[in-house]
C-alpha cells in the first residue's frame, strides 16, 4: 500500500470540531475512513459545497474535514482559489488510492454485516416527470412494502443525470442511453400511438390515410420528435414519415396531452399516457394500425466493484414490474439488457 494510505491508516486523527475531545483508539479507524469518503466526495463533486449535501452534512464540516485529512498526512491535497478548486500531485494520488479503499472498506461491510442478503440505506433515484408520478408508483411502492430499511429519494426530472455530481444511485431513462459508463438494463418498451380529439381534423369522419393524418395540425414532444413524425404499421411493417411544423411543441408529456385534448393538434403520445382519455373519448386513437416507434425503458447505474443489496433489490422488482405496466410490453430478446 502507498505512503499516502498508510499515513491515512497510522496517524491519529483529530475530531472535525475543536471543542471535542480526541477521538479513541477504537474509534479511529472509522474515523479516518470518514474523512476518505469525504475526500473521495469533494473530488467528484467539484466542491467542498456541493459535496455537503451528499454526506449530509454542511459545507463547514466538509471543510474541516477535509482539514483534518491533510493535517493526518502532511500534506496539501486541493489548492483553492476564487476560480476553483485543483487537485494538487499529492492529491491525485491519494484520490485513486482513497477510492480504492473505500470500495475495499464497502465490500468487506457488506460481507461481514451481511448486507448483501438485507437491502438498507437509502436509494436516491431519478425518474422521468410524468413517469415517476403515474406508472412508476406500483413498483416503487412494492419495493418499500418489502424491504422497509430502506429509504428511497424519488426525484422527478425529464433529464440525464450526472451520477457521480449529484450523488444518484440509479436512473430511469426513457430512450436510448448512449453513456458507456453506466450500466443499462432495458426493462421494457413504451408503445406510441398517434392521438387527437375529436374534430381537430375538421369536419367528417377521423384520417384513414397517412396523407390525411399529415394535413392535421401537429403538436410536438421535443424530447423525441419535432419537426417529422415516422410510423410503423403494425401487420406488415411497412413505414411512413412526414414533416411537421409543429403548433406547439413542449418537453413535457402533461402539457402535449393538454393540448391534444384542448382540440390544438395531432400528436405521438405515450400509450399509457393516452389510455384514460381514449377510454373516456376525450381523445380519438387515430390511424390504430400505425405506431411510431417505440421507446425503451432502462434502468441506469454506474459501474462498480460491488453493488449494495438496496440497488440489486431495485432493480429487481423494476425488471418484474415494468412489462407488466399499463401501455407497457417486455423489450424484445434482442435488445434486452443485462445486469
Amino acid at each position: 500500500m502507498s505512503g499516502a494510505v498508510v499515513a491515512c491508516g497510522a496517524a491519529l486523527i483529530y475530531v472535525e470540531s475543536m471543542k471535542e475531545p480526541p477521538i479513541s483508539q477504537g474509534s479511529a479507524g472509522a474515523d479516518r475512513v470518514e474523512l476518505l469518503r469525504t475526500f473521495v466526495r469533494i473530488v467528484e463533486s467539484g466542491s467542498l459545497s456541493a459535496a455537503a449535501p451528499h454526506l449530509g452534512t454542511t459545507q463547514p464540516t466538509v471543510s474541516r474535514r477535509l482539514q483534518a485529512l491533510e493535517r493526518t498526512l502532511g500534506l496539501v491535497l486541493l489548492q483553492r482559489s476564487t476560480h476553483g478548486m485543483k487537485l494538487t500531485g499529492e492529491g491525485e494520488r491519494c484520490y485513486a488510492h482513497a477510492r480504492d479503499l473505500i470500495e475495499r472498506w464497502q465490500a468487506m461491510e457488506l460481507d461481514l454485516g451481511g448486507a448483501r442478503d438485507e437491502p438498507r440505506g437509502h436509494l436516491r433515484v431519478l425518474v422521468p416527470h410524468a413517469f415517476g408520478q403515474d406508472q412508476l408508483m406500483a413498483p416503487l411502492t412494492d419495493y418499500l412494502r418489502r424491504y422497509p430499511e430502506v429509504s428511497v429519494e424519488w426525484l422527478l426530472h425529464d433529464r440525464r443525470p450526472d451520477f457521480v455530481a449529484e450523488g444518484i444511485d440509479c436512473a430511469v431513462q426513457v430512450g436510448e442511453v448512449a453513456d458507456a459508463s453506466v450500466v443499462a438494463v432495458r426493462l421494457a418498451e413504451v408503445p406510441r400511438i398517434v392521438a387527437a380529439a375529436p374534430g381537430a381534423w375538421g369536419d367528417g369522419a377521423p384520417p384513414t390515410r397517412i396523407e390525411e393524418l399529415a394535413a392535421m395540425p401537429w403538436l410536438a414532444l421535443r424530447t423525441y420528435y419535432c419537426d417529422e413524425v415516422a410510423l410503423t404499421r403494425a401487420d406488415d411493417g411497412r413505414r411512413a414519415s412526414f414533416p411537421i411544423r409543429p403548433r406547439l411543441s413542449t418537453d413535457s408529456l402533461y402539457a402535449l396531452c393538454g393540448a391534444a385534448r384542448a382540440g390544438l393538434g395531432a400528436c405521438v403520445v405515450s400509450a399509457w399516457m393516452a389510455a384514460e382519455d381514449v377510454r373516456h373519448g376525450r381523445l380519438c386513437h387515430l390511424l390504430p394500425e400505425w405506431e411510431a416507434p417505440p421507446l425503451p425503458v432502462y434502468l441506469a447505474y454506474p459501474h462498480a466493484r460491488h453493488y449494495p443489496a438496496k440497488l440489486r433489490a431495485f432493480n429487481a422488482v423494476m425488471r418484474a414490474y415494468m412489462p407488466t405496466l399499463t401501455g407497457m410490453r417486455a423489450p424484445t430478446p434482442a435488445s434486452a439488457g443485462q445486469g
